[in-house]
């Protein structure tokens, strides 16, 4: 996916896909399952990606193929963000940049095939090229190994104990460890992302707010409380409103695409600021570049997932200069944003 100019904003559908479709070799945009890792060196460890507030491992949201025309260090660009399942937390969300020259140690200088490849059949893949182990629950880096068959890798204790009452069959046997995968109800359903331009957007909403009569029986201090909250749920219910709008004509998006555009909020409360936005450590500032929608959390049957992950609008801010570091994986800002009583 091109990276647009600021009035142009694309968006994102979720759709099924053969599991070819969604290796690392054809750059997918997609969500759930495991991370198609972009690059094969520098991936986020279990600290980096560990959620701030509970420290438990998270699970891979989805990952955005976004690529910037005439930038030769980006010719390959991936944005890979994740969340905390934990049902006692719902805090963690992380996202992490990682972008390659056209000319690099892990694909073809020339473009993927999009054919079927003949080995379709194949059990998950938990060991990139490069040499790198992933875990056999979440798909992320595996520093730790199962201390009886030196086998079965893991990110960390709560996953391999998550995979012992499968792993424990084929931990004293002879073979790949990796054909007893099953699906441990942790990762997300899986889903490519297709891209398409979004057409006119239908009419803005008015901002303008409503004159709030004043009530002439009622003390000065009472009737500028009231007249105030009365502004305040007017202007929300028409953020709601002109968010509702925004996505009427395509209800199904998942997601939204402009880099350097503006997000659309569904509420008028808790709104980043620009300090509130960190600089990337490179020192640039941080730049809006995709949103994430509430029509996911249906797709994600998030009803059934505890209360571990619900948001009303996930903001991602990169850095504006994306700067190069090298094949490493940094993190970028995400900005949550919830739905509220009065939307």
């Amino acid at each position: 996916m091109a990276a647009p100019l600021a009035a142009v904003v694309e968006l994102g559908f979720a759709e099924e896909a053969p599991p070819w479709r969604l290796r690392s070799a054809l750059f997918p945009s997609k969500v759930g399952g495991r991370p198609a890792w972009l690059g094969e060196a520098g991936l986020p460890g279990p600290a980096a990606l560990s959620c701030p507030r509970c420290g438990r491992p998270p699970a891979f949201l989805l990952q955005l193929y976004a690529p910037l025309p005439g930038r030769a260090d980006a010719f390959h660009r991936g944005l890979f963000l994740f969340c905390c399942r934990d049902p006692s937390c719902c805090a963690g969300l992380r996202v992490f940049r990682n972008q390659l020259p056209r000319k690099n140690d892990f694909y073809s200088y020339e473009p993927p095939s999009e054919e079927p490849p003949p080995d379709t059949g194949e059990s998950v893949c938990l060991q990139l090229k490069s040499g790198v182990h992933l875990c056999r629950v979440c798909g992320c880096l595996a520093p730790k190994t199962c201390s009886r068959c030196h086998r079965a890798r893991y990110c960390s204790k709560e996953h391999q104990t998550l995979d012992w009452r499968w792993h424990r069959q084929a931990c004293a046997q002879t073979g790949d460890v990796a054909d007893t995968i099953p699906g441990h109800n942790f990762l997300f359903p899986e889903y490519e992302i297709v891209i398409e331009t979004e057409d006119e957007a239908p009419p803005e909403v008015l901002e303008e707010e409503d004159d709030v009569e004043p009530v002439g029986s009622m003390g000065e201090a009472l009737e500028e409380e009231l007249e105030s909250m009365a502004k305040h749920e007017s202007r929300e219910d028409k953020i709601f409103q002109k968010f509702k709008m925004q996505i009427a004509l395509e209800p199904d998006q998942i997601l939204r695409y402009g880099r350097g555009a503006a997000p659309i909020w569904i509420s008028g409360e808790n709104v980043p600021q620009e300090e509130d936005i960190p600089n990337c450590p490179c020192g640039a500032k941080r730049i809006f570049e995709f949103q994430v929608m509430p029509q996911l959390l249906n797709l994600l049957k998030a009803d059934s997932l505890g209360r571990s992950i619900d948001w009303g609008v996930l903001a991602i801010f990169t850095c504006a200069d994306s700067c190069a570091l090298g094949t490493s994986y940094t993190e970028e800002f995400v900005w949550k944003q919830d739905v509220t009583d009065t939307a």
